[in-house]
């Protein structure tokens, strides 16, 4: 039901801002470990690319019982005074930040390496399995709760996603400033010392702000009464029915190639900008111009296209054209840095559409699942939604992370054989277009969440909470 008290204010910029900072939050940490966290294992600690690739997979699986517990907490507990998801925010925002910082100690560099391996299994369990999710699972959870409206949530999903973009420029743009060098025969090398130490503090600091920005300016409006037949229904009966869900079944297929595609994008610059074309400044220009694409021009546009054409139909169309830029990067074999930064931003025009809508999306699943079953579980469909991105996070690890390892790329060596080098820039253009393709064809033939449907349940449900 909608929230009638009249101390609540009307949803408006104030929530959307808020709730921007909160992915701006969760970003500092999650995109500095997705795009560097490999970096600082393989290049800082010395450890394979093949261990820690299975490090990933590893903590996906505790992943599929911290997530879902947590969700099911979410939608079990009663609500705070402070409502049902930003409680959360407040009791977990410090935890997470400190974690993150506790994964990049570079002085764990020079113990034995059985110790390095036992020191990054801990540390990242203990960062993504559980204070991450503690605080992931209910901040997206929350976004159904600030407003009912579709079009108020899309316009969230997509301050949301600016949230991430400045994220992801912040770091992007600023961590290859200060984490690369250049040594005495011209190579692209990691500075030493504690360099990895302080940036992740700085980021740590960052995110904490930004979460305390998040609980401050958004408000919880909309309650659903639990029926008393539903309260005591059993987590395999939830799954149950989420499993007969083709909407969450679709968006969860979409969600793991397209995070399978762009984390890889993500890690695969690490290594093409500074070995196959000897320049790191790549990295942060990608990062800038992509970034200013998705602010400049894809998020202004995303609430009227999605209005005026849906969210499935845009997107499909969008994942489509950017399989089709990175198959085209593929077949050139260019050689030129800037040629490749220019069609790689290009290609980023689609991606930066689904991923700015993508929040909301979610929404409309939870939406299409009440409609259905008369139940609502924002927390569980949200968790299980978001072990499925860790999935796709994971396996882009888990790829690049055997790739490098099956090219017989050597982080120890100053330069790489032209045979390492092919093998790189394959990774970083053809395999990020399959995905995309697979992304574009799960959203047209599998999700069947298009404008017409949503629009439906919307009737539907506003309908049921009047009476």
């Amino acid at each position: 039901m909608q929230n009638n008290d009249n101390t609540i204010r009307p949803f408006g910029l104030r929530d959307k801002v808020g709730y921007m900072f909160g992915d701006f939050g969760n970003d500092f940490t999650f995109i500095f470990a997705s795009s560097f966290l490999m970096v600082f294992y393989t290049k800082v600690l010395g450890i394979s690319g093949g261990m820690v690739g299975t490090l990933f997979l590893v903590a996906r699986f505790a992943d599929a019982f911290t997530d879902v517990t947590m969700g099911r907490i979410v939608d079990r507990m009663p609500p705070a005074e402070d409502g049902k998801f930003r409680c959360w925010i407040r009791r977990m925002c410090g935890p997470v930040a400190l974690s993150s910082f506790l994964m990049y100690q570079t002085a764990v560099a020079s113990a034995p390496m059985v110790w390095r391996i036992i020191y990054m299994y801990v540390t990242y369990l203990l960062w993504g399995s559980v204070f991450y999710t503690s605080i992931n699972i209910p901040y997206g959870s929350m976004a159904s709760a600030i407003t009912a409206d579709a079009n108020e949530r899309t316009s969230l999903s997509t301050f949301r996603s600016v949230g991430a973009a400045l994220a992801g420029l912040v770091i992007g743009v600023g961590t290859p400033v200060f984490l690369y060098t250049t040594d005495e025969a011209g190579n692209q090398v990691v500075r030493g010392g504690a360099t990895f130490t302080v940036i992740a503090g700085v980021f740590s600091v960052l995110a904490l702000l930004c979460y305390l920005i998040c609980y401050r300016l958004t408000s919880e409006r909309v309650t659903v009464e639990k029926k008393p037949d539903t309260e005591n229904l059993t987590l395999l009966a939830t799954f149950g029915a989420i499993g007969k869900s083709r909407a969450l079944l679709g968006i969860i297929g979409a969600a793991v190639f397209l995070l399978l595609s762009q984390l890889l994008i993500n890690t695969m610059n690490n290594y093409i900008y500074p070995d196959y074309f000897g320049n790191a400044r790549g990295i942060s220009l990608f990062t800038l111009f992509s970034t200013l694409v998705i602010l400049v021009i894809v998020a202004p546009l995303s609430v009227p296209i999605a209005k005026r054409f849906g969210k499935k139909e845009a997107s499909a169309a969008g994942m489509f054209f950017s399989g089709a830029v990175f198959a085209l990067l593929y077949f050139l074999k260019l050689e030129n840095m800037w040629a490749f930064l220019l069609l790689s931003i290009v290609g980023y025009l689609g991606l930066g559409f689904f991923n700015t809508v993508i929040w909301a999306n979610i929404t409309d699943v939870i939406d299409d699942q009440e409609v259905k079953v008369g139940q609502r579980e924002d927390g569980t469909v949200y968790a299980v939604y978001s072990f499925a991105r860790k999935v796709g996070q994971a396996l882009a690890g888990g790829i690049g992370g055997w790739a490098l390892e099956f090219i017989g790329y050597e982080s120890a060596a100053a330069a790489q054989s032209d045979s390492v080098l092919s093998g790189l820039y394959a990774m970083a253009t053809i395999a990020p277009a399959l995905g995309f393709f697979a992304v574009a064809l799960i959203l047209w033939f599998v999700y069947p969440l298009d404008k017409a449907r949503v629009e439906e349940n919307g009737a539907v449900l506003r309908q049921r909470r009047k009476e």
